[in-house]
């Protein structure tokens, strides 16, 4: 009896932290961000979770068949090893992630902050987040200047460049230490055609990355593939789009590493 009702209880906990596990991830889609890969796995992993969790007396009697099956042992050793495999995995890009995110801005380097969704003709919030982080570093470093980069989407009113460079000016930044790349439509075009602009003007070739904690590595990662030396300035995220964008990032960081 005791048994019976361990089972249903941890059926239960399955099942509850599987939907707000899953409604988390849904959530940044109700309130106007794009279904992205990290949307789509987060889901997934979460509804798995939650579908064990209704049914877990039928999917251990399943389990348990198999386990003795040699076949069945077989396969649910591999996924058992892949699931580990995966979790190390995520464990060592989460590491260097944080690593990434608490790098110390270099001296003599130009702010580069990257670009991020327009909403409105205004910054999106992610992209306010990072231009809060640019603001505190270039009034506490009055000698600093920066490149805004980002091009325009096809649902942009304006370029994100321009968006960055009007919010920086409304809040107080000289418009002499701002320049503009407004061609760019990926974090590998931002750093690329940032350093044109860098080289073009005769600033400081190092870059001090402005971008939310959880891109710092793979932005970092493209800087060095580039040969370019560079610094962190991190700008918070809102608590219920991290996990969205954790996983998504984690999808891109595989990919650099990869791809060499």
């Amino acid at each position: 009896m005791k048994s019976n009702r361990n089972k249903k209880i941890w059926g239960a906990v399955f099942a509850v932290l599987g939907i707000l596990g899953a409604i988390l991830f849904v959530l940044p889609v109700t309130r106007g961000s794009r279904i992205n890969i990290g949307t789509m796995l987060g889901v997934a992993v979460f509804g798995a979770a939650a579908l064990y969790g209704f049914f877990k007396r039928r999917i251990d009697s399943i389990i348990k068949n198999w386990w003795e099956k040699k076949a069945g042992r077989v396969c649910l050793t591999i996924i058992m090893v892949i699931a580990i495999g995966v979790l190390a995995l995520a464990a060592v890009i989460t590491g260097n992630m944080v690593y990434a995110a608490n790098v110390k801005p270099m001296q003599d380097a130009t702010v580069v902050v990257l670009g991020c969704a327009v909403r409105d003709g205004g910054p999106s919030l992610m992209l306010r987040e990072r231009l809060e982080a640019a603001k505190k570093y270039l009034d506490d470093n009055p000698q600093a200047v920066c490149v805004v980069s980002g091009g325009q989407g096809a649902d942009e009113s304006i370029s994100e460049a321009q968006c960055m460079y009007e919010y920086l000016i409304e809040h107080g930044i000289d418009a002499s230490r701002i320049y503009m790349e407004d061609k760019s439509t990926s974090t590998r075009e931002n750093i690329k055609f940032s350093a044109e602009v860098i080289s073009q003007n005769g600033l400081p070739e190092k870059m001090n990355i402005v971008t939310n904690e959880f891109h710092e590595y793979r932005a970092r990662k493209i800087a060095e593939k580039q040969g370019i030396d560079s610094g962190s300035i991190s700008g918070g995220t809102a608590w219920w789009l991290l996990p969205t964008y954790y996983v998504r990032e984690m999808t891109g960081i595989l990919y650099e590493w990869i791809s060499g």
